[in-house]
């Protein structure tokens, strides 16, 4: 800078900014070694902050007005300086202008899978992104913690810690929310706001807030993927015969496209096309399979053990034991047992030998 630039500043009496650039977060006002002119004025436009500092100490902070840089109205000032009213010369300090508005669509995402568990398909791994909005909200805390004596300050000197606290307090939230994973989509606004949430604290450390955090996606590794679309695709085909027969049609289809097959692609189309003709009509008109009459299956033929006079017999068929009630080898008291049967049991108590004591009629008139 020449000796007339340096004259000239020393009459700039107006301090302001103008910000075109939409990524700076603070910018500092360049004077020539930052002599700031007693009684110069201050311009601070909505949207701004302006942080004076004041040999090392941050003296004051300006809200959206015009002001007189003078030490009646810079109490803290005064106080370092331990100045009079009376006192002209220009004071060496900085000033900082803070933007206050947001900064929109910022993105973030998960550089790796999370691992949580799903209550429907056990432990997997999620990916998400999304975007995200930041303020200034305590311009001396953000310029005491973040800035320090920065001269221009962007936001992307701070958006990958900021991305790194919303990746860690989502992680934390979709592991512990038991959301299923088919569910999440009608959650993702829900999800947002407890990220927002859970992160604020921290943030406001720093002296921002995050007005708005959204989950634009959250998704599965391409194998799982490619799973849960096979596991819908089979639920979708329904019954296995019908989808089976389709697959093969789309493929007889897509042979008979493709000019490079040749002779091949044809003869495997009409291999498919007969094959499948062979099979509807094995199964009848309309593509219904026949009826199967499935015969029902052979009774079981038990047989019985007898216990008389303290000892065991057998085993008898029915029709053995039916003779032996006619010759009185078999009576209503005898025990009978057969394999299934809880015990020794009265032949007259078991349902299939019951019939056997029916009732005999009497003799025939004139006998």
């Amino acid at each position: 800078m020449g000796i007339l630039d340096f004259l000239m500043g020393e009459f700039i009496d107006v301090i302001h900014w103008t910000d075109d650039t939409r990524d700076t977060m603070v910018w500092r006002f360049e004077r020539e070694g930052h002599e700031i002119k007693y009684g110069a004025k201050l311009t601070v436009r909505e949207g701004q902050a302006a942080v004076f500092v004041h040999e090392g100490q941050l003296a004051d902070v300006f809200t959206p007005g015009l002001y007189m840089l003078e030490t009646n109205n810079m109490p803290i000032l005064t106080t370092l300086q331990h100045w009079d009213h009376g006192f002209r010369s220009p004071f060496k300090s900085e000033i900082y202008f803070v933007n206050t508005t947001r900064f929109n669509d910022l993105k973030w995402g998960t550089k790796n899978p999370i691992i949580c568990r799903d209550p429907e398909f056990g432990p997997i791994r999620l990916r998400a992104f999304g975007t995200y909005s930041v303020r200034v909200i305590d311009p001396a805390k953000f310029m005491t913690e973040i800035v320090g004596t920065d001269g221009e300050f962007t936001m992307d000197e701070i958006s990958y810690q900021i991305r790194n606290i919303i990746v860690q307090e989502f992680s934390r939230v979709i592991a512990s929310s038991n959301i299923p994973v088919l569910d999440m989509a009608a959650n993702t606004g829900d999800l947002g706001k407890l990220v927002a949430k859970a992160i604020s604290s921290t943030i406001a450390q720093y002296g921002l807030e995050l007005p708005e955090l959204y989950i634009e996606n959250i998704s599965l590794p391409p194998a799982v993927e490619e799973a849960l679309d096979k596991r819908t695709s089979m639920g979708m085909a329904g019954d296995l015969g019908r989808f089976t027969e389709y697959s093969a049609a789309e493929a007889m289809t897509a042979a008979a496209r493709n000019p490079a097959g040749g002779e091949m692609g044809a003869g495997l189309g009409a291999g498919l096309g007969m094959a499948i003709g062979a099979q509807m009509a094995r199964q009848g008109p309309w593509g219904a399979a026949p009826t199967q009459v499935t015969p029902p299956p052979l009774p079981v033929e038990h047989v019985w053990h007898v216990a008389k006079d303290g000892k065991t017999s057998g085993p008898y068929s029915r029709a053995t034991l039916g003779r032996m009630t006619t010759d009185g080898g078999l009576a209503r008291d005898t025990l009978v047992w057969t394999q299934g049967q809880d015990g020794w049991k009265r032949a007259e108590d078991v349902a299939e030998l019951a019939q056997l004591f029916t009732v005999m009629p009497p003799p025939p008139p004139g006998a």
